[in-house]
């Protein structure tokens, strides 16, 4: 039952709705208390409802983390893709990169990530498909080429834990070492 007493699966696609209000909650409990606190339990109280409930409409803590972190990373997969639209080979790279680690460092919930990533939770992000199918996708790697995909994120994990001097550095950086991998 809803905080108002109703039903909160009547109506509609039961298992749509139902899964819709699950992630809006955790992506809420991950904004208060950090992507590496994710917990079930929470999740289920905060919704009102059994874990059962949970695990039936969106799935496990793996399934949950990583909606969670694609409802997160939506606007600055946007804003990527438009500012590569056009783009190919390591000027891709380059530039997906680059804005990539711009918009995170200005986005509110990058401080939960850095501190995640900081505590030795990065984990986390590493062992979900999200960020590497985010990385295929806006660096135009070939998608039979995962290992590139994931040494981007951990390139642009290890570039937020570890900014270069200023930006212009870090775009030499990436210029310099990433241009030759992707030539």
């Amino acid at each position: 039952m809803s905080r108002r007493g109703e039903d909160w699966l009547v109506g509609g696609d039961r298992r749509a709705h139902a899964a819709e209000r699950i992630y809006a909650a955790a992506t809420e409990l991950v904004a208060r208390d950090g992507l590496d606190s994710l917990d079930i339990d929470a999740i289920a109280a905060h919704v009102h409802c059994s874990r059962a409930t949970v695990y039936r409409h969106a799935g496990g803590k793996s399934e949950i983390r990583d909606a969670v972190l694609s409802r997160l990373a939506a606007r600055i997969v946007e804003e990527v893709r438009g500012q590569v639209n056009g783009l190919a080979g390591p000027d891709r790279v380059v530039t997906a990169v680059v804005v990539a680690l711009r918009l995170i460092r200005s986005d509110p919930m990058a401080d939960l990530l850095l501190t995640s990533l900081r505590a030795g939770n990065g984990a986390v992000l590493t062992e979900s498909r999200v960020p590497t199918a985010f990385a295929t996708e806006l660096s135009g790697l070939a998608e039979n080429d995962p290992a590139a995909a994931a040494w981007i994120v951990r390139l642009a994990l290890s570039l937020l834990v570890w900014p270069g001097a200023d930006a212009g550095a870090e775009h030499e950086m990436l210029r310099r070492f990433v241009v030759p991998a992707f030539a």
